[in-house]
């Protein structure tokens, strides 16, 4: 009795009118406290001495977001395509569907559609065709367009709605949203009821006796607050640098030790260097604005002449490259598009079109921007590990000893190369270490092909070894995090327990 103070006090007595068990807000009215934080501060106390309980129980509910409200008054941008193409007999060029739909959101549609195997795109000498598979045909609506269906009343409790069709939904930006609610209760213990059996009197509590209270005998209408003298102080802990710091410090030591130089460049770039100079087709899906955040200022970026002719003629025909390029004609005013850089390649191949003669042994850490759903797995903005070797002879075997010694340096001596495929690059291989008894996959590497290189003048014997690999999952290993969000939460008490890393 004796160690709890008045809050305690009043929690307790209020506890014991209202029953066994009642939430905080209960406690407040009965009690009369003026906030709440003072019964959630003085049950948190009592609960460590074992008087009271706590309880939670989270639900979570499924709503509309803004672009929910639109898909289920218009449908998905896939469903209107559909119904576009059963008119059109099942095909139709997407040039002409760019002209009958917003050109935004027939590309979003495309993605979809292939991604759900309702059409496929084929390449036909009129132009690249959207045709209907037979899914396509006959399919009436999805497991997401039920949970539209579904959340057109009102929210939802999430037990309630379909895993697949919200799993496809949460992917898109601002279609839906999840609102957790928690109700708390606290519950008197049996040691807690036996004290307030005992009785429970609510005195002022002073910190130390004075003369006036020694004097005048008011000592007796007060309780004087008990000190543990035995208690342990809090642990000093000093100031340190954030643990993807660290790492970020550790990887660029790394390839400065194996003689590399560090570049860097601005994150807002067009879309001619992001895209265009890395032979991505200007219809590829990851142009769609659900993968790239374009922006509206600058309104584009100015372009110079000859490099535009270069990559313009790799991309229609293949240049001089022996490619046959992407036989579609090339637009100028997608490549000034301005955009946040999807990855740091950017930054490489600039760098190599201002400096194409050998050798060149270069690398950055930065950050890239997607639009992703943000999930265990994915973020909107993350970091990439990217790097070159330009040199005479350079090599597939001398890309993989580059990589396996990067990550010794890192701490995986266990590293596997696999054969894989990118756009960019070719061969191309992915890169994965052993961790917790199972391969995990880190990144992409491969040589730059032809149609990358050769516009700036890199032409046999040279070549370009190039890589790109994940900060953050590298980080997540190194941490031993389950969730990528984790490396990005204020959680002082962890940021507290990291260990130095060396």
């Amino acid at each position: 009795m004796q160690e709890l103070s008045p809050i305690e006090k009043r929690v307790l007595l209020a506890l014991g009118t209202l029953g066994e068990h009642a939430t905080p807000e209960q406690i407040q009215q009965a009690g009369g406290f003026g906030e709440l934080v003072q019964v959630m501060n003085g049950s948190s106390w009592l609960q460590a001495k074992g008087l009271v309980r706590h309880e939670e129980t989270m639900r979570v509910f499924v709503g509309l977001g803004r672009e929910g409200e639109d898909a289920v008054r218009d449908g998905l941008p896939e469903r209107k395509v559909v119904k576009l193409l059963q008119r059109a007999g099942g095909a139709m060029p997407l040039a002409d569907l760019q002209q009958a739909m917003d050109a935004a959101e027939v590309n979003v549609a495309t993605g979809w559609l292939r991604r759900k195997g309702l059409a496929l795109v084929e390449r036909r000498p009129e132009g690249n065709v959207l045709s209907l598979t037979d899914k396509g045909r006959h399919e009436v609506h999805g497991p997401d367009e039920e949970v539209l269906a579904q959340l057109a009343g009102g929210e939802r409790p999430e037990g309630e709605i379909d895993p697949e069709g919200l799993k496809l939904l949460l992917q898109r930006q601002n279609v839906v949203r999840r609102r957790e609610e928690i109700t708390r209760l606290i519950h008197l213990t049996k040691k807690g009821h036996l004290l307030l059996e005992k009785g429970i009197e609510v005195k002022p509590e002073v910190n130390e006796l004075t003369t006036d209270l020694v004097g005048s005998g008011k000592w007796r209408d007060v309780d004087i607050r008990p000190y543990d003298v035995t208690s342990f102080a809090p642990t000093a802990i000093g100031g340190r640098k954030h643990p993807l710091r660290q790492i970020i410090d550790k990887i660029r030591q790394a390839f400065l030790e194996m003689g590399f130089s560090e570049i860097e460049g601005p994150t807002v770039r067009s879309a001619f260097w992001n895209m265009d100079a890395l032979f991505t087709p200007q219809d590829h899906p990851a142009r769609a604005m659900q993968d790239t955040f374009y922006l509206n200022t600058p309104a584009r970026f100015q372009l110079k002449d000859s490099e535009v002719a270069l990559v313009k003629a790799i991309h229609e025909h293949g240049g001089e490259t022996g490619s046959r390029g992407w036989r579609n004609a090339w637009s100028r005013e997608i490549g000034e598009q301005p955009l946040l850089r999807t990855h740091t390649t950017v930054d490489t191949i600039q760098w190599l079109a201002r400096h194409p003669a050998p050798p060149v042994k270069v690398f950055s850490v930065d950050r890239v921007f997607r639009n992703e759903a943000i999930d265990a797995t994915h973020l909107p903005e993350f970091h990439q590990v990217e790097g070159i070797v330009m040199e005479e002879g350079a090599n597939l075997r001398q890309l993989i000893g580059l990589l396996k010694q990067f990550y010794s340096k890192m701490g995986f001596d266990d590293v596997q190369v696999r054969a894989s495929y990118y756009p960019y690059t070719e061969p191309s291989l992915d890169v994965a270490v052993w961790y917790n008894n199972r391969w995990l996959e880190l990144g992409g590497a491969g040589i730059f092909r032809p149609e990358v290189v050769e516009p700036w003048g890199i032409k046999p014997p040279n070549r370009v070894l190039a890589w790109g690999l994940g900060l953050e999952r590298l980080g997540m290993l190194m941490l031993g995090l389950k969730d990528l969000r984790e490396l990005y939460v204020s959680d002082v008490d962890w940021l507290r327990s990291q260990p130095l890393i060396e």
